[in-house]
């Protein structure tokens, strides 16, 4: 009798230390922080009317983020970093600042041992921000979507994917800003040279697909963000952690 007891506490005691290490692997990864990301805006007031300024930007193809100091703080620093898969690549440009807009300003770099080429536009106001062109050796399709952050508005980039009740998987990258007053960003399925273009509103930390708030996709929660929606064709639910 006595034996079977302390096989009891044994057992007792072994499910205690599996309970908990479960509960402690979950709080960690409801911890997941953005150490790298900052938490107010770079972008000086100065320049939210200009074509000086922070941008911040995803990548699909892989998947990563880009990051440009046009002539932010200084008109002689003028330069971008590129983070793909992984790989950071510092990114340097001939550009000189002048008043007005910017046309196709080639910012260009090393990626395992191979030049890079991405060619930066944007309007005299801030406004219009877009990758021209891009040759990224190893990522041929590369896309992206390019978000200007200003004085009062923190640009946050989050690196994610999505999955369907189809088992349709693949890459799902936003832009998060109280500017936009909502979210933009690329999708694409895996193996899939194809990019699709998604958008919506941010309220209350809760994103919905498209304008107003009839379709709740997903809730942010720190730098993270998670949820299920059905699209009228099949249940997506989708996942991320902010990157940038």
């Amino acid at each position: 009798m006595k034996k079977v007891s302390y096989l009891m506490c044994l057992a007792l005691i072994a499910l205690a230390i599996i309970s908990c290490k479960k509960k402690k692997e979950k709080d960690t990864d409801d911890a997941y922080v953005c150490t790298a990301c900052t938490q107010i805006p770079e972008g000086l007031a100065a320049n939210d009317n200009s074509s000086k300024g922070i941008y911040k930007g995803v990548i699909i193809g892989s998947s990563g983020t880009i990051k440009f100091d046009i002539a932010n703080t200084s008109s002689n620093a003028i330069t971008a970093v590129l983070v793909i898969d992984g790989v950071s690549v510092n990114l340097t440009t001939t550009y000189t600042w002048s008043s007005g807009g910017i046309q196709a300003a080639p910012f260009k770099g090393m990626l395992n041992g191979q030049e890079l080429t991405i060619n930066f536009s944007v309007g005299a106001n801030g406004t219009g921000a877009t990758i021209v062109s891009a040759t990224i050796p190893g990522h041929p399709n590369a896309s992206f979507s390019i978000a200007k952050e200003t004085s009062t508005a923190l640009a946050r980039c989050y690196e994610g994917t999505y999955q369907n009740s189809k088992n349709e998987k693949g890459t799902f990258n936003i832009i998060v800003s109280t500017l936009l007053k909502g979210w933009t960003g690329k999708s694409r399925e895996n193996g899939s040279s194809e990019t699709t273009d998604i958008s919506g509103s941010y309220v209350n930390d809760k994103l919905y697909w498209g304008s107003g708030t009839n379709i709740e996709i997903a809730t942010m929660d720190g730098d993270t963000f998670s949820g299920t929606f059905n699209d009228g064709s099949s249940n997506i639910t989708v996942k991320g952690k902010r990157t940038l």
